[in-house]
């Protein structure tokens, strides 16, 4: 059986399960800082509709291409991750407040930037 994946799409899936992870971290800390469950279903329901917009962004920047590069993949999948994810929180009921786009925006942002910030900077100093 070959390999699940080669050198080549290796990168790429390491940096979308970052990405992926990234995101269901930020549902996890905001489900746990408004005191709700912290089970599975409570955070795949807070959490798909960000991961739809990660998705997205890895679609439209071509992540696989460049998967650690901040720029476009971060930025697009960071902006594609809030705007994907607003859309269809708000299509679905849930809620958007101003506070809210303002904490979910930098948080991701924190994340889904600051884990490729990090590898430039770990490659540049080697």
């Amino acid at each position: 059986m070959p390999p699940l994946a080669d050198e080549q799409t290796r990168p790429a899936l390491t940096a979308l399960a970052t990405d992926l992870a990234c995101v269901v971290v930020f549902c996890i800390l905001g489900r746990r800082s408004h005191a709700e469950g912290l089970n599975l279903a409570g955070i795949a329901e807070t959490a798909w509709p960000f991961v739809s917009g990660a998705a997205a962004g890895w679609v439209l920047s071509r992540g696989w291409r460049k998967p650690v590069a901040l720029v476009p993949t971060g930025v697009v999948v960071w902006v594609c991750t809030i705007a994907v994810g607003l859309l269809l929180r708000k299509v679905t009921g849930s809620g958007i407040a101003p506070s809210f786009i303002v904490v979910a925006s930098i948080s991701t942002a924190v994340l889904l930037l600051g884990w490729r910030v990090a590898v430039a900077v770990m490659v540049s100093r080697r």
